[in-house]
């Protein structure tokens, strides 16, 4: 008994931490709290929905797996070279044979490394492929949505969409799956290795397995909860920055940045306990491996020591030195692969994860999308009818309750209201970026619905109150949508619309850089350039909402001038709390909740003393009150 109390040593340190391990995992599951990831779409639909962007390459991926086999060859056969090496130098010994297969050996190894580099080079290119195949899909789907389904979206969560799951997939593709199929091979490779060389040992080492079996099981576990405190931390700090960098003017002007910055530093410290909690739980694990791997090798060197000294047999098979060396390098070759197959199964989940959050908006139906039998519309005269349109942006809270009226090619009309009454939903609904629930919206004669959006929208121009400059120069964002324009042909729309006069005075002209959101810029210079940006697509029918009501009194004279030239070139609708914007509007429909209260003309309606002449009214009076202070 005393011969074998190393052993039992051994046996008794491995039980007393697996008796811990399991206490603290049943202490751990009674806690109703969600372990790993929430979600709802099984593992066999992802796999089947991502294969099909690993399909196309589905010839490369099986020369992946029978290069892969060559490596795999060397991890099998290595061990037995080094073994007969070791017995060559202990009975036999010849130089001849030590350099042949010693050459042998480095053979084996430099075709490996090949082998190796081949694999992770193809492996890369692949990943790239279905990586920018996953964004641009996603990108896609995303423009597609209509704007009530955009608005209900964060735009941070559909830029992680974009940025940061489709690399999770990709790292799928690239490093987990062939690496899965590898060490599985491996293992398997290994112990019908081990069996043949010598079953009896390959039996003791397999006595090891339950107690690795049960640590990844456990391991897994809080491996997930985990990570998913890691990923809840690191979502909580980068809402925070983004919110509050976005906002940091509003912090500066209330002094508040001590609270702000005591805010951050508790969510970075959530952020770092959480990273020390994951570092903490593979802290455990990977020494608990190493624990087996040690312990299975110190009984090997121990047993096959014994068998080898006093020369007895293990059931009936000899045990020589060459045979402990090879037995040694497959327990690592062993236990190397079941420790990375328990670390890249959990990440398998979080590629799951990230595909099935991108899957979620691969599957929104966009709301708006072209019929049928919709048209392609070459050119539009710009006469506009709506028929007893009703409209909701949630359902039963009507915005439009039967609103009609009609505007000939040509015409300027403008929308007044308080707000809340609905004036630019009209414009909105005309441009199809929402679907009315009843009514009829005609262009021409024709159902919008009728002709595709892409076609229809391309006829329209629309200057809205916050104007949106891309990140580039000024070309850039006045050519916006075609690519053959001249420089001449810019400049020509923006000495249209007074646009010019400012754009000569900067140092780099049409080549000046612009800003994140053109934040280098005046509110009128971004609304003048806003205009050129539209009048050089020549559209047919012009839309301004609220285009005058954050500028100043100059540039408003600048603004007033193009609006005069830009009528001739076709159909202008116009929104406008400011009403000396629109006295020469052929057409003034009043607006109030939602119901057309009156239109005419200026004179008309002022004549009728009703709604507008009480606007125009007080907003006159205003204006009186301000020239006299």
């Amino acid at each position: 008994m005393r011969e074998y109390l190393p052993v039992l040593i051994v046996g008794a340190m491995i039980g007393f931490f697996s008796v811990l391990f399991i206490v603290i995992y049943a202490l751990e599951k009674n806690k109703k709290e969600t372990m790993g990831f929430d979600r709802h779409m099984p593992d066999g639909e992802i796999i089947k929905r991502l294969l099909q962007y690993a399909k196309p390459y589905w010839k490369t991926f099986v020369a992946i797996l029978f290069i892969m086999l060559f490596s795999i060859f060397y991890d099998l056969v290595g061990p037995l070279l080094i073994g007969d090496l070791v017995e060559l130098v202990e009975t036999d010994f010849e130089l001849s044979k030590l350099f042949t297969m010693v050459g042998l050996y480095a053979g084996l190894l430099a075709v490996s490394l090949l082998c190796t580099y081949i694999q992770a080079m193809l492996l890369q290119r692949i990943g790239q492929k279905i990586l920018s195949k996953l964004r641009q899909d996603t990108f896609t789907h995303i423009e597609k949505l209509s704007h009530a389904q955009l608005n209900n979206i964060p735009v941070g969560k559909l830029v992680t969409r974009v940025s940061n799951d489709p690399n999770a997939i990709s790292y799928m593709f690239t490093n987990i799956l062939v690496t899965l199929v590898k060490n599985v091979m491996v293992i398997f490779g290994v112990l019908v290795a081990m069996l043949m060389l010598n079953y009896a040992l390959t039996l003791m080492v397999l006595c090891f397995a339950p107690f690795i079996v049960l640590f990844t099981v456990i391991f897994r576990k809080f491996s997930r909860k985990a990570h998913r405190k890691v990923s809840d931390a690191t979502t909580d700090v980068n809402t925070y920055l983004s919110e509050n960098l976005s906002g940091i003017k509003i912090t500066q002007i209330f002094n508040r940045e001590q609270q702000k910055m005591d805010d951050f530093t508790v969510k970075s410290r959530a952020m770092k306990k959480a990273k020390q909690n994951r570092m903490f739980v593979f802290g455990i694990f990977r020494p608990m491996v190493y624990m087996l791997n040690i312990s299975c090798v110190l009984c090997l060197f121990y047993l096959g020591a014994r068998g080898y000294i006093k020369e007895t047999r293990w059931f009936g098979q000899i045990i020589d030195g060459g045979i402990i060396v090879s037995f040694y390098m497959y327990i690592s070759k062993f236990f190397n692969p079941i420790q990375t197959l328990a670390e890249q199964f959990d990440m398998l989940q979080r590629s799951f994860a990230s595909a099935e959050k991108i899957f979620t908006i691969l599957d929104m139906v966009p709301e708006v999308v072209d019929e049928p039998d919709a048209i392609e519309l070459e050119e539009i005269r710009g006469e506009i009818e709506f028929k007893d349109v009703w409209f909701a942006y949630n359902p039963g809270e009507w915005v439009l309750k039967g609103v009609s009226f009609h505007v000939q090619p040509k015409q300027t009309v403008a929308f007044v209201g308080s707000t809340g009454s609905g004036k630019t939903t009209i414009l909105s609904l005309i441009c199809r970026n929402y679907d009315i629930q009843k009514g009829q919206i005609l262009i021409d004669g024709m159902d919008i619905r009728k002709i595709k959006i892409a076609s229809l929208r391309r006829h329209f121009g629309q200057m809205l109150q916050d104007v949106f400059l891309f990140s580039g120069d000024i070309r850039s964002n006045i050519v916006l949508r075609k690519d053959d324009v001249s420089d001449e042909e810019v400049m020509e729309a923006c000495r249209y619309v007074n646009a010019d006069s400012f754009i000569n005075k900067l140092e780099g002209g049409l080549d000046e850089v612009v800003r994140e959101r053109g934040n280098n810029f005046s509110a009128g210079q971004r609304q003048l350039l806003s205009f050129a940006r539209t009048i050089l697509h020549k559209p047919s029918v012009i839309i301004l909402d609220e285009a005058t009501a954050n500028i100043d009194t100059e540039t408003e004279l600048l603004i007033q001038d193009s609006l005069e030239r830009i009528k001739t070139i076709g159909t202008m609708l116009i929104v406008a709390h400011r009403l000396s914007t629109i006295q020469h509007a052929d057409n003034i429909i009043v607006l109030s909740h939602g119901v057309i209260v009156e239109q005419g003309d200026h004179q008309e309606l002022l004549r009728r003393k009703g709604r507008y002449h009480r606007l125009y009214t007080l907003q006159f009076s205003k204006q009186q009150l301000l020239k006299s202070e």
